[in-house]
């Protein structure tokens, strides 16, 4: 803290009061306020003419007035102990009710305990420092933003932009120290870190920040948050270019302390600023703003007629203009006693402190300002929660001897071009699209990435770690001249990923060097050794892991993941009895079965309903084993429907085509060899006791202690040729049942020897491999980025061609796949005689309900004659009648037969035959009677005789 000891500053204090005369008020009426503030810089200077035209503009247009603000100004010098001094004076002499403007935060700390003990609202428009709060200081009033108001809108530039550190640089006082909690904090939230912190010391000299500069500039991260006084912050920028960073690629963002102030600064300065980022509080523009500054400018170089004529008016002058116009408004509403201080009894020891009046109307004056909302030069002044309310900050980017707008943020919505009446226009908060573009350092329109690789000329260190698979990665090292060389599918990848890259990047390979290579050279050393910084990244067959996760970060993964197994293949035996099932999958079977029913029963109905003599009668197992028949094979002779033939033409088609691919399914089934992996479960495999091997150095030996594999159970091997050989002995004479590896190695493995072995799998799930980089390093967005690109396009093809041997061998052997016939395969035959068959049966219904409705009408004609005949005949009729009732009645049914008419021209033959031998003589009788009675029937009867 930048205060002196306390027992020093009283005795200052008391020494400074003693020396001081006593005034009194000289009437009830004046309103006496205290202005500290540092005349000596350009912020003093500024708000002393903006304070002193406020009491002038208010009491103009406020003639009517019952009390007059007097003010008194004292210059604390940027001094804590002098500005204390002053406060002391101003409440002993003058009686002030209020203070204003304490310039430094500093000041306002101590200066806010003077007012907490005497009552007196303290009305600060420049302490920005978070550490003075209204919570420990009640009677501190900020008429100016906190500094963690401006945090979340850089926050939201930083995540706009894409970038991922950040160096804050900022001076060691209160002021600058205050900005880092809520920043670190702010920073989190979007994913970005400060790597470190750039603290410029008061008593630092140009050399100093010149020191300070170049350790920046050997650092990767380019984006630098300038947290300063202004007078120290344009020393800094002056300096920066010297050194050679305000150039491309480098990022400065100054916060509102510098950036509310630009206007007021020599445009010659400003140009050393160029490419400078900012946030500053937002003032609308007004025609009575545009008034106030006219006169303002002529009132200032009255006041400070050396001052350069381009200083111009700020943001601060606008806070000190509408902070003694809140001022103002509230001591007219408060009611003033006739002694407004009250003096407390003092001992004969006490101090100055201690004898310092209480003002009666303090606690008044301050509701009657935090209540005070109104519209001032600066836009909605608003000190509720005794501290400025901030609506909307502006963005603005430093180009040549001005600035431009880049867009605006509020709390509420985040980032935009442009503000409306209704708030911001806005698609997504952290859009840099939302933006004007920005002019950056070196005049270049390119976003910064915001990191670069170090100045230094230290090349970047690249791990190479020699695999068992050296089409991944092999490794050499020259013993004359120590270089490493690399090559492989791994180094193909990265070096392909480092041309793609939007900036060169100069590296050397640097070889895994272990002991034992056998015992220490695991690869969860390897990667260990980037966390220990001996590497900036490490490249070859690296499978991402949790456990490595822990220390370092991953690229994206260039290969496909998984975990499987390689065993040996033997011949499968056809020593099933059931055997000859297997040709048609259950499906099929059971398909087949429902067709040759349904076929079965379509047809024995159609030829029921056309009247087939074969199907006379109930039905019985007889006419069960017709169906059975008709549904195999067709007679000409036993069918008499047409469309009963139709049917079984299509369906003897289906069986032919069905029984042709069952002969060759199953002569195929029992020729061709047919192979079947001797495992196909791990953990059957564990149950069962048996021997693993794995890839010695690799995870997967953790992997098979966690599936539950005894340690002496699993047996380490360093190449392909070991594998080969321990899946080749037996297990009495160092042999493994099954080797547990990673798929690509798989692949290679089974293209080097196809027969004989097939991965069974994948028995557990990996992120496939890649490269390993520090935390946070800023490559490891640029050569994921890389990397996908390769994976997603023809690239990847060309390499793995170019290391991997592309043999067909591993489909020519047929892998437990016995072939068999599926019910998809014969969809479209059974659809076809599906729907035949359904057709025709749905046809013959048809037809035979038509017929039914016929001869429903012919008997109602046949009854109608009949009772014509009985009624000429009634005689004979009766005769004949009583004859049929002896017969059994068959006679009336074969009359109704015999008796042509026009709508059945044909007579049942088996029934008339059956008639006749009991009942020729009645027929005859009555066939006689209607002749004799009636003769233009005599045709009739002869027919009748006839049959």
């Amino acid at each position: 803290m930048e205060r002196a000891p306390q027992s020093i500053l009283f005795l200052l204090l008391i020494f400074s009061s003693s020396a001081a005369q006593n005034t009194t008020v000289g009437s009830t009426n004046e309103f006496h306020v205290g202005v500290i503030l540092d005349l000596g810089s350009l912020v003093g200077k500024v708000a002393r003419t903006s304070v002193s035209l406020a009491v002038k503009d208010f009491y103009a247009a406020c003639q009517n007035c019952s009390r007059k603000l007097v003010l008194h100004i004292r210059d604390s010098a940027g001094n804590d102990v002098q500005a204390a001094s002053a406060a002391i004076e101003l409440l002993e002499n003058f009686k002030v009710q209020a203070i204003v403007g304490p310039q430094k935060s500093s000041e306002a700390a101590f200066i806010s305990n003077l007012g907490n003990t005497t009552q007196v609202p303290i009305v600060s428009f420049t302490a920005t420092s978070p550490s003075v709060t209204s919570d420990i200081m009640p009677y501190f009033v900020r008429a100016t933003l906190n500094n963690s108001v401006q945090v979340n809108s850089i926050a939201s530039l930083i995540k706009a932009y894409g970038w991922r550190e950040v160096v804050p640089v900022y001076d060691d006082t209160d002021y600058g120290r205050g900005i880092l909690p809520p920043l670190i904090d702010a920073l989190q939230q979007i994913d970005a870190r400060i790597p470190y912190r750039s603290v410029i010391s008061l008593s630092a000299t140009s050399e100093n920040i010149m020191e300070e500069l170049y350790n920046l500039r050997m650092m990767q991260t380019r984006v630098f948050i300038v947290h300063m006084s202004s007078s120290r912050a344009l020393l800094l920028f002056s300096k920066a270019k010297e050194a050679g960073m305000m150039k491309k690629g480098f990022v400065w963002i100054i916060t509102n302390g510098l950036a509310n102030i630009i206007d007021s600064l020599n445009p010659s300065v400003i140009e050393a600023m160029n490419g400078v980022i900012g946030v500053r509080f937002h003032v609308p523009r007004t025609k009575e703003l545009d008034s106030f500054s006219i006169r303002w400018n002529r009132m200032y170089h009255q006041e400070n007629p050396n001052e350069s004529p381009f200083n111009k008016l700020s943001v601060v002058g606008l806070w000190g203009y509408d902070t003694v116009w809140a001022l103002a408004q509230a001591a007219e509403k408060v009611r003033v006693l006739s002694n407004e201080n009250k003096r407390p009894q003092s001992s004969k020891n006490s101090t100055c402190l201690e004898s310092l009046a209480v003002s009666t109307i303090g606690s008044e004056l301050l509701t009657a300002i935090v209540q005070n909302k109104f519209r001032g030069l600066s836009g909605t002044f608003d000190l509720t929660d005794r501290q400025l309310q901030v609506s909307a900050l502006q963005i603005i980017n430093v180009v040549g001897r001005s600035w431009r707008h880049i867009g605006f943020w509020t709390l509420k919505n985040g980032l935009s071009r442009q503000l409306n009446q209704n708030g911001l226009k806005i698609t997504r908060s952290t859009s840099m699209l939302n933006l004007n573009p920005v002019i950056w350092p070196g005049e270049s329109t390119d976003i910064p990435r915001g990191w670069e690789l170090p100045v230094s000329g230290n090349k970047l260190r690249v791990g190479v770690h020699t695999s068992a698979y050296p089409e991944f990665i092999r490794t050499t090292t020259d013993p004359v001249t120590n270089t490493t060389t690399a090559s492989g599918l791994s180094i193909d990848i990265f070096e392909e990923a480092v041309k793609r890259l939007p900036f060169a990047l100069d590296y050397e390979y640097e070889a895994f060097d272990t002991v034992d290579i056998q015992s220490t050279g695991s690869y969860n050393d390897f990667v260990y050794q980037v966390y220990l910084q001996r590497y900036d990244i490490a490249v070859g067959d690296i499978t991402i892991r949790y456990n490595r996760t822990l220390f370092v970060d991953f690229t994206m993964p260039y290969t496909e993941s998984g975990v499987a197994m390689i065993v040996p293949v033997k011949e499968k035996e056809n020593n099933n009895m059931w055997i000859f099932s297997k040709p048609l999958s259950k499906g099929m079977w059971f398909a087949s079965i429902m067709f040759f029913i349904y076929t079965g029963i379509v047809v024995w109905l159609l030829e029921r309903l056309n009247g087939n003599g074969y199907l006379h009668g109930p039905f019985s197992l007889k006419q069960l084993g017709i169906v059975m028949f008709f549904s195999i094979f067709e007679e000409k002779e036993k069918l008499e429907c047409f469309l009963s033939r139709i049917i079984l033409l299509v369906w003897t088609f289906v069986l032919l085509v069905l029984a042709s691919s069952y002969t060759a399914s199953f002569a195929s089934m029992l020729t061709v060899q047919q192979l079947s992996p001797t495992v196909t479960d791990i953990h059957e495999l564990q149950k069962q006791g048996g021997y693993v091997g794995f890839h010695r150095g690799s995870y997967i030996e953790g992997l098979l202690v966690d599936i539950g594999f005894d340690r002496s159970k699993i047996r380490p091997y360093d190449t392909p040729d070991d594998f080969h050989s321990a899946l080749s002995k037996e297990i009495k004479n160092g042999g493994v049942a099954a080797l547990v590896l990673e798929v690509p190695y798989i692949k290679l493995f089974l293209a080097k020897h196809c027969k004989g072995y097939t991965m069974v799998g994948p028995i557990n799930k990996s992120a496939g491999f890649a490269f390993a980089l520090q935390k946070r390093s800023p490559l490891l967005t640029e050569i994921s980025r890389a990397i996908l690109n390769i994976t997603e396009g023809e690239g990847i093809i060309q390499i793995e061609k170019r290391w991997t041997e592309q043999n067909s061998c591993q489909n020519e052997e047929k892998i437990d796949d016995s072939g068999a016939i599926t019910f998809y395969n014969f969809g479209g035959l059974f659809l076809l005689t599906g729907f035949v068959t359904t057709c025709s049966l749905s046809i013959s219904l048809l037809n035979h309900y038509k017929k039914g409705q016929q001869k429903a009408g012919i008997n109602m004609d046949d009854q109608n004659k009949q009772r014509h005949v009985q009624k000429e005949e009634n005689g004979d009729i009766q005769d004949g009648d009583q004859n049929n009732k002896d017969n059994g009645g068959c006679n009336e049914e074969n009359q109704a037969t015999i008796i042509p008419t026009p709508h059945s021209p044909n007579t049942n033959t088996d029934q008339l035959q059956d008639c006749t031998q009991d009942n020729r003589a009645t027929a005859s009788t009555h066939y006689g009677s209607q002749v004799m009675h009636r003769g233009d029937r005599t045709s009739i009867g002869n027919q009748v005789a006839q049959v």
